[in-house]
């Protein structure tokens, strides 16, 4: 049996060199891998100093920011918006300045009068993939036949 999905690309520089797409739609659940806080060209916004096991909490919060407007383009390519989604799991290199700024950032994301109405696991690693990088998010979405 073949599965049928439909594919989406931001076009930043190292989805083809990873060999990866950022969302995969399968029926109607949206996949989208790992997003992070870079700019259409792929830099980051608010690049960490390289190494730094602890980042001010506005590095994570732009980041984090710039990560959930990435991901809204996402999600509007396949019609949806957060309030489709239904889990995310964040990746920290700094975990205490990340709990400190989510639910403000996410305060202003989601839409949903009991905000947000979402699973969340957050998880602090000791590195992510590209240097200055503090936050990454992978979301899970659900879209609705109207």
């Amino acid at each position: 049996m073949t599965i049928q999905k439909s594919t989406f690309d931001l076009g930043v520089p190292w989805e083809d060199a990873a060999g990866y797409a950022q969302a995969v739609m399968v029926d109607d659940t949206l996949y989208i891998s790992g997003q992070l806080g870079h700019r259409k060209d792929g830099t980051l916004v608010s690049p960490a100093p390289d190494g730094a096991q602890s980042v001010d909490q506005s590095v994570m919060r732009d980041q984090m920011a710039q990560t959930y407007a990435n991901a809204r383009e996402v999600l509007a390519h396949f019609g949806c918006t957060f309030d489709n989604v239904v889990e995310e799991v964040v990746f920290a290199t700094d975990i205490g300045a990340a709990l400190a700024v989510m639910r403000g950032v996410r305060d202003d994301i989601y839409t949903d009068v009991a905000k947000p109405k979402v699973t969340n696991t957050t998880v602090g690693v000791t590195s992510l993939a590209l240097p200055g990088q503090a936050v990454e998010i992978k979301f899970v979405a659900l879209r609705t036949r109207g």
